[in-house]
């Protein structure tokens, strides 16, 4: 899965399409405004009683077991998905499949599945939303307890019905998934989130659906944060630990490095190394810094990456961002 938590590969959406084994049938969409749960650029208008999860993007009654979640897979997986996904198929997962009906969407076509399903004994309606988006697939699944009465199908047929997509996500809702905050991007753009842990900013602005044609990515710079469980517990194996992190970066051919220092890092015990390269898919020369601060219970490790040319620059935008991060 990536930054946005996308998955990488059609085959993975087939993977995931198995496991949540869910089935959807529609109703014409609600008036209602749809919600978009923080992050996402799904959203839906959901029904009484369910309310945006932030833990995961979708919709929750945890009282009543009941959810409806989301997911954004790569546009080829809606393909994949429409020709793999079959009673037999849904069989396997212990799903009895009722009904499958063609759905359309001002975005994109699509298709829902509906039938039921038995889980650590528990009977459950289950639904699968599947639709094409045009530069991703959307996969809605949910699930009701079948006895309970306070989501009746014409309601869950509804609300996923009213599946609704924005063109983008404000950066203030991607930083706010993250355990650390950044006062300062220098120009930077939001490449990707990883809720909780990461973040992937770069020179391109992320022109997802916007039809704007996107810049080389090895001609971009490009800065990864992200925060870290765990790290040395001494000072004196902080040396070995950055370079084995360091060793770790991928992308990169033919290293040298140039510096490999303690160092300060607001206000914290860090570690700087960086070092000379090439891009391993283009071969053009660049430079890779990384920088390590330490915490109490864990770690933030920055990677920075950009063309030799112009690095001067680069890094001071870099050392900015750096400088500006702040853990919650």
């Amino acid at each position: 899965m990536s930054s946005n938590g996308r998955f990488s590969s059609p085959a993975a959406a087939a993977v995931v399409a198995a496991i949540v084994t869910a089935t959807i049938a529609a109703a014409p969409a609600w008036a209602a405004e749809a919600v978009f749960p923080i992050g996402s650029r799904l959203g839906l208008v959901p029904p009484a009683g369910m309310i945006a999860s932030e833990t995961f993007d979708g919709f929750a009654d945890p009282g009543k077991d009941a959810a409806i979640l989301i997911a954004v897979l790569p546009p080829a997986a809606y393909g994949q998905i429409e020709k793999t996904i079959d009673t037999e198929v849904l069989k396997k997962q212990g799903v009895i499949l009722e009904k499958r009906e063609p759905m359309q969407f001002s975005f994109g076509k699509g298709f829902l599945l509906t039938g039921r399903q038995v889980a650590d004994k528990t009977h459950y309606r289950k639904w699968l939303l599947v639709t094409s988006a045009g530069d991703f697939t959307a996969l809605v699944t949910a699930q009701v307890p079948e006895q309970d009465k306070a989501y009746p199908d014409r309601a869950m047929r509804a609300a996923l019905a009213s599946l609704s997509v924005r063109a983008e996500v404000p950066e203030t809702e991607e930083l706010s998934l993250l355990p650390f905050t950044v006062g300062d991007l220098a120009g930077f753009h939001i490449d990707g989130v990883l809720r909780g842990r990461a973040l992937m900013l770069s020179d391109r602005p992320n022109t997802a659906g916007s039809g704007k044609p996107a810049a080389e990515p090895d001609s971009e710079a490009h800065l990864l944060i992200a925060a870290v469980p765990g790290g040395p517990q001494e000072p004196d194996d902080r040396s070995n630990f950055a370079r084995l992190s360091f060793s770790e970066i991928g992308g990169l051919r033919d290293i040298q490095i140039t510096l490999s220092e303690p160092l300060r890092i607001s206000g914290q015990s860090g570690y700087q190394t960086m070092a000379d390269a090439k891009d391993a898919r283009s071969g053009a020369d660049v430079r890779v810094v990384q920088w390590l601060r330490f915490g109490s219970s864990g770690y933030l490790q920055m990677v920075g990456i950009a063309r030799t040319d112009g690095w001067t620059a680069t890094l001071t935008r870099l050392r900015a961002v750096r400088d500006s991060i702040d853990t919650k």
